[in-house]
């Protein structure tokens, strides 16, 4: 099979969808591996590195997707690259198609095999591609929150670990999964009071059973989020409902009840986000403020951190990559259920029930 690389094209997208690693495992196993030039720079990875792999290097985005059977990428093909998809041509990257009505319309046009990284879904129904990147983004979540809270960029002027004699900040993470986990460890680390909720009483039960005594667990409701609202510094959207549209936890009204200066970061922006005033931005662009409180809602946190987020993505994904190219995608996702998961778009027809539910369209077996 021929397997093409394209440079990432969004904004501030410093990823590339394979190291020069996972390309030697493929070239060993007799397939075709074509880099787009310079695609991965921005990771610390440079054509030469390809080269040595044994990738063959093409100068243009055009040339990798004419050339190739599957494309790998990192995130989902934007506005400049649908037509550029082929008819049978297997894409494999995070698509997010539930808060993109464009994109969704775009591939099922395209009558591509779209595979989401996003939904391939382990039996105990973890996302084993989703992980990696949801523990860079937990942790930068904390990292980039703290910057925001600093005065000079609008935020209230505190340090979340506090000191002596001066109380630490407080956090307030929604969500008790990767992300929220994640974004826990790294605030409680710094010294920050944290405080974490969930509608999942057994993955609180697991906070409370690994995290050290200043991280606090709280069921989910909205009552009890508007109370927590008042008081907290920096509010982490951490909610994932697999291929859906995430649920509005805070609204916009509820804006007003948080002190001038709170800092939001929405983690869940790829899925239409938990805040209801969250929109994308860009690393490039990554705040605004409504109501006195600063959003940071960059669609693609991980991109900042290219070098580990690269190596972290090709441990999980380059596997699946491998039976594609090896069996081909028919036969890799009839056996093997987790991958099967992951069809979101074939051939023209939604196969993945929570995108058309998204936009409240029929969804259409696979043929």
């Amino acid at each position: 099979m021929t397997i093409g690389i394209p440079k990432e094209i969004k904004n501030n997208e410093n990823r590339v969808g394979m190291t020069p690693a996972g390309v030697f495992e493929l070239t060993k196993n007799a397939h075709t591996v074509f880099v787009q030039s310079t695609a991965g720079n921005g990771s610390g990875f440079f054509d030469e590195d390809y080269q040595n792999a044994g990738a063959t290097i093409l100068d243009t985005i055009e040339e990798v997707y004419a050339s190739s059977d599957m494309i790998v990428k990192v995130k989902e093909p934007i506005k400049q690259e649908y037509a550029l998809v082929k008819p049978s041509q297997i894409l494999f990257t995070y698509f997010h198609f539930a808060s993109s009505e464009a994109l969704t319309k775009a591939m099922i046009k395209s009558k591509a095999i779209c595979i989401a990284y996003e939904t391939v879904e382990n039996k105990d129904g973890s996302l084993p591609l989703l992980t990696p990147m949801s523990e860079v983004a937990g942790r930068m979540a904390i990292q980039q929150g703290a910057k925001y809270l600093e005065k000079p960029i609008k935020g209230r002027g505190v340090l979340l670990g506090g000191v002596p004699g001066v109380p630490p900040g407080k956090v307030l993470i929604l969500g008790a999964g990767v992300v929220g986990i994640q974004a826990a460890k790294m605030a409680a680390g710094l010294g920050a009071h944290v405080t974490i909720m969930d509608i999942d009483m057994n993955r609180l039960r697991h906070v409370n059973d690994i995290m050290p005594n200043h991280v606090v667990t709280e069921f989910s409701s909205e009552f009890n989020i508007r109370q927590r609202i008042k008081n907290h510094d920096l509010i982490v959207g951490g909610v994932l409902l697999k291929g859906a549209k995430a649920p509005k936890l805070i609204t916009k009204e509820m804006l007003k009840d948080m002190r001038p200066g709170t800092v939001i970061v929405d983690v869940a922006v790829d899925q239409g986000g938990c805040i209801e005033t969250t929109k994308p931005t860009t690393h490039e662009d990554p705040t605004f403020i409504i109501d006195d409180v600063v959003h940071y809602c960059v669609a693609n946190m991980p991109g900042a951190v290219p070098y580990t987020s690269t190596l972290a993505l090709t441990n999980v994904t380059l596997p699946y990559i491998l039976k594609l190219a090896n069996n081909g995608w028919q036969e890799t996702c009839a056996s093997n259920p987790s991958l099967y998961k992951g069809l979101n778009i074939v051939n023209g027809k939604i196969v993945y029930k929570e995108i058309a539910e998204a936009f409240g369209w029929n969804i259409e077996a696979i043929a």
